[in-house]
Formats: structure tokens, C-alpha cells, sequence
């Protein structure tokens, strides 16, 4: 009898220490209920994504590797498959459904079954109807996809302006970042997104005056950044001004007036580290995922005051541009402190171009001063040597850029070429990718499972390789969310 005591306290002890090894430094949180939820998504952010922001931050330290950031020094680190439900490779609307609600529907579909008949409700949604506060954030228009599945219902995610009086509808209390891509809808002739949000109760701030003066008494509230696109979302993190807020100002203000005794659900999109990656901009999506680490830091500083009642989650929608660390003519050899001599995003530097062809009369456009933009904006041909064929590989892209007609009467190859953007911008940042020893395989969605990374309250239920419609699942599991219907 004695005998089967102490071997069962052996193994009592056993199983404890391994339990603690398995989720690093720290063992999980023992309290099964948390009242504090962050959840971050990464919009296209694959194990590449953030593996190359490490390990251009390695570089800045003249160190070969990577310098850990916050999220990958969570205690559980773990993959999820990302599939739709009618496609192998997602799109943001399928798979921000699945994050938002814990059920595969299909491509283009916002907040509904994969058959467009009935709504699926968010957590978002479910932890407002249990009393707890909740907030949206994203870098993009706030009615763009990943954000608007976690408090909209529709067939279509173009259907930008019903997204956005769902928005309003919601009643959630805290929206941040871009804002409504089509406010008027897209003939302008409808009644103003904003001018209703007001008159439903929403403070709406856009400058930077008031944001620093807002409380909890000011919710519900929608923090709009002063600087906006035509397509409403926020500046890249490469191209950021003091006129415009960041990403973690507007997670730091949130959580400040979020905060409260019945708890709070936090919803954070890196938006544009999708929309770099698409356009095969490494220096734009170091820029994106370091500016949401940084706001992930924000939650840590929340934690370390609630720490048996909080929880972080950090995962993607899916991975974009199949980014890979290591360039065929390099071989194995990598420089990723080039990645830093870029200055510029896509955006920024194909809106200079622009407005050079605008102003200068197409006989008088020369090879030369366009490559002085380049040097200025990339490195190349300035602090970055070019080779023969790199020189003519810019050239030919000139040409292509300066003539109206496309490089092939091939759909495809144009595609492959240079997909819609311009065709000097996008060589300039691929000899420099390539110099650094970054490739890229796609300017589209790829279906490689996507990072989870956990920290706080239940942490262990995030571990293994899982689907994404678990992280939802399990949040709910956690905060014990009600059924809507």
C-alpha cells in the first residue's frame, strides 16, 4: 500500500514537471476562467512573416538568428490549419468568420453559414450579450473583412456600407484604426455612416487632441486615424507621420477604456502586413509586424497587473505570399540589414512615380532619374552595389512601366511579372528581397497553417496542431459565452 502511494506521488510529480517544461518558462495559469481577452490577428501573417522581422532585428545587432519578440516568447506556440470552407485556400472573409465564430463558411462570406441563409454569431458578439465590453481594432477600413465578421452578417464582403450600419448596430464599444470605405456607399448618394454612428451615440475622434483626453465615459467611441487612403485604412508603419496615430496608441487607448469589472473582449488586425505581403514588400511587412508586436506589448503590461484573469491569443487568417528565408542565387547566404535601407512602402514609392510621369512630359521621362528615386527610396545603386543583369532586369521594368500596353499578350505572364503593380516599384523591391536573401513564391493567399501563440488564463487549450475554428471555440469555452440566436 505505501508502495502505491509513493509511486503515485512519483508520477503526480512527474506528470507536474512535465507540464511545466511543455509550456517554457512558466507553467499555465491555474484559473480556468479568464475576464480579460486579447485576440490578435496577424492578416497574413505566416511563420516567415515573423521569423524575417526577428531576423532583421538580429541583424540591427549585427547578430545571425533572431532577437525574440513578444509574441514568440509566449509559453505556447502552436500551428492552425486555415482551409475554408469551399476552398483549400482561404480568403480573409472565410477565415475571419472561422476566427470570429468557431465555423467554416465559405469564400467572400461575412458572419454567415457557407450557404448564405443563416447568421453565425461572433464571440465578440456573444461577450457583449454576457455584459463584458468589446472592442475592435484594425489597420485597415473597419468594415473590411476580418474586423466586420466579428459583428456583421453578409453574403458578400463588398457589401461595405450594410457592413458598416451593422457596425452601428452592434453597439460595441470601442472601434479603432481605419474607417468606413464607403460612408456615403459607392454611388455617394447614401445617408452618412458617420453622421449615424453619431446619432446612435458614437463619439467619433479623428485627431489626436481628443484621443488623449478620451475616458471610459466616452464610450461608445470610434477612434478614426486622421490620415486615411482612399480605401480608409491607416498608413504603413514605413510611411507613418506624427500627424497619424498607431496601431498600439489605439490598443493602449482601448484597453484604458475598456477596462472594467465585468471584463472585456478585444479584437486587434494587423491588416496591412497582409496587404505588404501581397505586394511582395518585406521591408513594408517588417514595419507591420513589428508595429503589432509592439501593440501585443501593450496587452503584456495589461497582464502582468491581471495575471490569473487575462488571456492573449496571437494567430493569422492564413499566411500571404509564400514568404521564404533563402533566395536560389544567394544560395545560403543571407544580408537582411538590407531590408532596412528601404524607406518607403509599395504605396508610397508608386505614388512618387506617379506623380513624376504626372509632371513630366512622357519624351523628357528618363531611366536615370527614376533611378535616383530608387536609390533614395531602396539603397539600390547607392548604398547597394547592382550587378549587370540587376541593372538591366530595372531597365526592362522602366519600359514596361513608362508604356500603357501590357509585357506579354499573356494574362498569366503579366501576372506573374508584376500582378497589378508597377513594374519598377516591384523589381526595385525584389532585388532587394533577393539581395537579402528573402524570396516570394506568390502575390496571393497561400494554404500553409498559420502560427497560435498563447499566454495567460487556459493557454493550454491552444497548444497541438489545431484549426482555427478552435481558438474561437475555446474562447467561449473560457469565458463561458452565451448561445445567440
Amino acid at each position: 500500500m505505501i508502495y502505491k502511494i509513493k509511486t503515485g506521488i512519483v508520477l503526480l510529480v512527474f506528470a507536474t514537471v512535465f507540464q511545466y517544461l511543455s509550456y517554457g518558462s512558466e507553467p499555465p495559469v491555474k484559473n480556468a476562467n479568464p475576464k480579460y481577452v486579447f485576440l490578435f490577428i496577424g492578416d497574413g501573417m505566416g511563420v516567415s512573416h515573423v521569423a524575417l522581422t526577428e531576423a532583421v532585428l538580429a541583424s540591427r545587432e549585427s547578430k545571425t538568428g533572431g532577437r525574440q519578440l513578444n509574441m514568440t516568447g509566449f509559453p505556447v506556440v502552436s500551428l492552425a490549419m486555415t482551409h475554408a470552407k469551399n476552398r483549400f485556400v482561404t480568403g480573409s472573409a472565410a477565415a475571419g468568420t472561422a476566427l470570429a465564430s468557431g465555423t467554416k463558411t465559405s469564400i467572400n462570406t461575412i458572419g454567415m453559414d457557407s450557404a448564405r441563409l443563416r447568421p453565425l454569431y461572433s464571440i465578440a458578439a456573444r461577450a457583449k450579450a454576457k455584459g463584458m465590453k468589446v472592442g475592435i481594432i484594425t489597420t485597415v477600413s473597419i468594415d473590411h473583412a476580418t474586423p466586420s465578421a466579428f459583428y456583421a452578417h453578409q453574403p458578400d464582403r463588398n457589401m461595405y456600407y450594410e457592413i458598416g450600419e451593422q457596425l452601428i448596430k452592434s453597439r460595441f464599444d470601442y472601434f479603432g484604426g481605419g474607417g468606413f470605405k464607403y460612408p456615403k456607399g459607392k454611388k455617394r448618394n447614401q445617408p452618412d455612416l458617420y453622421e449615424q454612428a453619431k446619432t446612435s451615440g458614437f463619439q467619433i475622434i479623428s485627431a489626436k487632441q481628443p484621443f488623449d483626453t478620451v475616458t471610459s465615459r466616452s464610450l461608445p467611441l470610434m477612434v478614426v486615424n486622421p490620415v486615411l487612403s482612399d480605401d480608409a485604412d491607416m498608413p504603413y508603419q514605413i510611411d507613418i507621420t506624427n500627424e497619424s496615430f498607431s496601431l498600439s496608441q489605439i490598443v493602449k487607448k482601448g484597453i484604458e477604456v475598456l477596462n472594467n469589472p465585468a471584463g472585456f473582449f478585444m479584437m486587434v488586425e494587423g491588416g496591412k502586413i497582409d496587404w505588404a505581403a501581397h505586394a511582395n514588400d518585406a521591408g513594408a511587412v517588417v514595419g507591420e509586424v513589428l508595429e503589432l508586436d509592439k501593440a501585443i506589448g501593450h496587452a503584456l503590461e495589461f497582464y502582468s497587473k491581471h495575471p490569473d484573469e487575462t488571456l492573449i491569443i496571437v494567430t493569422a487568417d492564413h499566411e500571404t505570399g509564400g514568404l521564404t528565408l533563402g533566395y536560389a542565387v544567394t544560395k545560403y547566404e543571407t544580408n537582411f540589414a538590407l531590408i532596412d535601407h528601404q524607406k518607403a512602402s509599395h504605396d508610397a514609392f508608386e505614388g512618387k512615380l506617379k506623380a513624376y510621369k504626372k509632371r513630366t512630359p512622357v519624351h523628357q521621362v528618363q531611366f536615370d532619374s527614376v533611378m535616383r528615386m530608387v536609390a533614395a527610396d531602396f539603397g539600390l545603386g547607392a548604398e547597394i552595389k547592382l550587378n549587370d543583369w540587376e541593372k538591366e532586369q530595372l531597365r526592362e521594368a522602366f519600359m514596361a512601366s513608362m508604356s500603357k500596353e501590357k509585357v506579354s499578350l499573356m494574362k498569366e505572364e503579366n501576372t506573374m511579372l508584376y500582378d497589378n503593380y508597377d513594374p519598377v516599384a516591384v523589381m526595385a523591391r525584389k532585388i532587394l528581397a533577393h539581395k537579402a536573401g528573402v524570396g516570394w513564391t506568390t502575390w496571393a493567399h497561400t494554404g500553409i497553417p498559420v502560427p497560435v501563440m498563447a499566454k495567460g488564463t487556459g493557454q493550454q487549450l491552444f497548444d497541438g496542431w489545431i484549426d482555427n475554428t478552435d481558438i474561437p471555440r475555446n474562447i467561449a469555452l473560457l469565458l463561458d459565452l452565451p448561445e445567440i440566436k
